[in-house]
């Protein structure tokens, strides 16, 4: 869904305090929940919208990193297996949960 215009966007911040925000690099771009201990400091949402647009909001509330989740997307009445799917690459939203460590 590269280069498609977001849309249907929400956001929520679970923080008291506002963090400093980080460059886009320092952001790591994740897509399963890390096995280092964290907070979510904050959740998007958005339909249209890419990974890389997930880390760089991630970046804005100063994350560490950013779990990012595909969900929905086309599916083919032949493909009964999610593994088999024709459109396995295509997604219709995107959730990104921005998370900050726990310093050990």
């Amino acid at each position: 869904m590269a280069g498609a215009c977001a849309s249907d966007q929400a956001s929520r911040y679970f923080l008291s305090e506002k963090l400093a925000p980080r460059s886009v690099e320092q952001v790591v771009l994740l897509n399963a929940a890390p096995a280092r201990r964290y907070e979510i400091i904050a959740e998007f949402q958005a339909r249209g919208s890419s990974p890389e647009t997930m880390r760089k909001k991630a970046a804005e509330v100063g994350a560490d990193a950013v779990i990012v989740v595909l969900a929905g997307g086309y599916r083919a009445t032949s493909s009964e297996w999610a593994s088999d799917a024709t459109y396995s690459s295509y997604y219709t939203r995107i959730i990104g949960t921005a998370i900050r460590y726990f310093k050990e």
